[in-house]
């Protein structure tokens, strides 16, 4: 198995089978983002305690890229400091902006690391960051409580 198939196995099991695809009742910080350019929406609910990142959940509808970026963020960064998880995210924001040139460090990265094909595609990069915008919107607002 090459690892574009793998990747892609990857991103459709995300997509497929989310991860804390489910608004939570209580929460710190509550985002909600649209990618006007496609439609996808996403409404994200974020808990920290201490200032390490409790609980991301969320709820949204639009393709597998998105979908499963939020999956995988919502994951990855649940557990971090606000500093760890802020970036995580910048590792993966280089990524997207790499167009192919980077692969990604999965030590970093993780599940993340199979959107790296995204950055070939412009069009298809703001799907991939939709979640990680709303994780990062919904971090600061936390840390003003």
């Amino acid at each position: 198995m090459n690892l574009d198939t793998l990747y892609q196995e990857v991103i459709l099991d995300h997509y497929k089978n989310p991860l804390n695809k489910k608004l939570a009742p209580t929460f710190d910080a509550q985002v909600h983002h649209i990618n006007p350019s496609c439609g996808d929406e996403i409404t994200l609910n974020l808990t920290a305690v201490d200032g390490v990142i409790t609980a991301i959940t969320w709820d949204g509808v639009g393709c597998s890229i998105s979908q499963a970026s939020v999956s995988i963020a919502s994951d990855l960064l649940v557990g971090k400091s606000f500093e760890q998880a802020e970036a995580i995210s910048d590792d993966f924001v280089e990524l997207m902006q790499s167009k192919g040139k980077k692969v990604g460090d999965e030590s970093v990265l993780e599940d993340a690391v199979a959107l790296a094909g995204v950055s070939q595609y412009p069009a298809r990069i703001k799907c991939a960051l939709l979640g990680w915008m709303a994780i990062k919107d919904a971090s600061i607002q936390a840390q003003r409580k």
